[in-house]
């Protein structure tokens, strides 16, 4: 049995359903719970806030099991190495492995590179274990093709080797001698809120098909952000409804999408001449929400208020900037990096460029229109109101074409930057 290992935390953040922790406390006499804060590493003022609150309870998690979290600030590859080097003092035999989950990001990418090379110097062996994904990204390829380009054959492939079910969190886990873990708050904001979402979300999933895309109910699991930090495993929403089932497997998708084609957040993934107009002042009315199209004004205040979209009005916002403004989908793609608390790069870029017509999507020319959309989910104007405080007071379906009332109706709402 190995003497010592160090599991580095990184967007894995629970105890149950996590591979690498499992095969630590498996392997190994003495455990590390490492996470690294990486200065590198923008994770934009939303995302930090929630990341807190997940550290919180993995700390709580981890204290209650014997261990805790121990916290470094740096480079995670050099932390690695920096602690194993201080749990070798007096005793430069002993054998430390290091765990941690694989990744498909570029940054994530560059950080498993360092990692492995840094292991090796210092005569660490490394596993990485694919667990953020419910398949790992690699592992489902065409006949005669590298990844697959197009979800439908995908989806059928993948729901053919997929199974629910999760294991266990490790009962009990012991840190080396002399070592403590850091101290820091204990929550309940992480896996353990991620579990009572789930269980809320249980009691209402079955009616998801019908209602997810009604953008007043906001029928949806609010999910995504504890998918993004791995409070939750993606395993344990396999046994939900097709529907939803079907969204685990577009994250799924996009994973492997990215793994494939690694510039997939600067290079269009078709081979396609890109022609985008240079518009500052109506992009910045895009970020403001305020374009003059209800919809999009509220899919946009929405999210600087929450760090959520609504997924129906995120396909919206995007197409009217990338379809109707014209204007470069990285720039969109940005903005949505900036501010949601769900950020995933494969999901955001894939989705962004799917819409933009540049991606997977077989309808390249689709777009929405956004009067059209409205109409269609937000039928009596209740997500327009919510979020467009000018028209709150207007009654009905109207919310969504203002530009037919008097402006004194209006409250200095601005009028279309553009003809629909």
């Amino acid at each position: 049995m190995m003497d010592t290992a160090i599991v580095l935390f990184t967007r894995d953040l629970r105890l149950a359903d996590n591979p690498a922790l499992t095969a630590a406390a498996t392997a190994a006499r003495h455990v590390v719970p490492l996470f690294v804060h990486d200065p590198a590493l923008d994770v934009g003022p939303v995302r930090a806030a929630f990341l807190a609150g997940c550290l919180a309870d993995l700390r709580a998690g981890l204290r209650a099991r014997g261990a805790g979290l121990v916290e470094r600030t740096g480079d995670p590859a050099a932390e690695v190495v920096r602690l194993a080097a201080e749990l070798r003092a007096g005793d430069g035999t002993r054998q430390i492995g290091v765990a941690c989950a694989a990744d498909v990001s570029g940054f994530a990418q560059a950080r498993q590179r360092r990692l492995a090379a840094a292991c090796e110097g210092a005569g660490l062996s490394l596993r990485l274990f694919d667990q953020l994904t419910v398949v790992p990204p690699g592992e489902l390829v065409p006949t005669g093709g590298d990844s697959y380009k197009v979800f439908t054959p995908y989806w059928r492939r993948w729901q053919a080797v997929v199974r629910p079910g999760t294991t266990p969190a490790p009962d009990r886990l012991t840190l080396p001698p002399g070592l403590e873990a850091s101290a820091g708050p204990e929550g309940a904001d992480g896996e353990r809120a991620a579990r009572k979402r789930l269980a809320t979300w249980r009691d209402t999933w079955d009616s998801y098909a019908e209602g997810h895309d009604d953008l007043a109910g906001d029928r949806t699991s609010r999910l995504a952000a504890h998918l993004h930090f791995g409070t939750l495993s993606p395993r344990a929403l396999l046994d939900g409804p097709e529907a939803f089932v079907r969204q685990v497997c577009w994250r799924d998708f996009y994973a492997q999408v990215l793994h494939a084609f690694p510039r997939l957040t600067t290079h269009p993934f078709k081979n396609v001449v890109e022609d985008w107009v240079d518009d500052p002042e109506s992009l910045e009315a895009w970020r403001a929400g305020m374009t003059g199209v209800p919809l999009v004004d509220a899919g946009m205040r929405q999210l600087a208020a929450e760090g959520f979209m609504h997924n129906r009005a995120r396909m919206v916002v995007a197409s009217f900037l990338t379809k109707h403004l014209r204007i470069d989908w990285r720039l969109g793609a940005a903005h949505f990096m900036a501010l949601l608390e769900d950020a995933d790069v494969a999901n955001n870029y894939g989705n962004w460029q799917w819409t933009a017509g540049t991606g997977n999507d077989t309808r390249p020319y689709r777009r929405f229109n956004p009067v059209r959309q409205g109409y269609q989910h937000d039928p009596r104007g209740e997500y327009v109101r919510r979020y467009v405080g000018e028209l709150s007071g207007l009654a009905g379906p109207v919310v969504h074409e203002p530009w037919k009332l008097p402006a004194s109706q209006t409250k200095g709402y601005p009028k279309p930057i553009i003809e629909l």
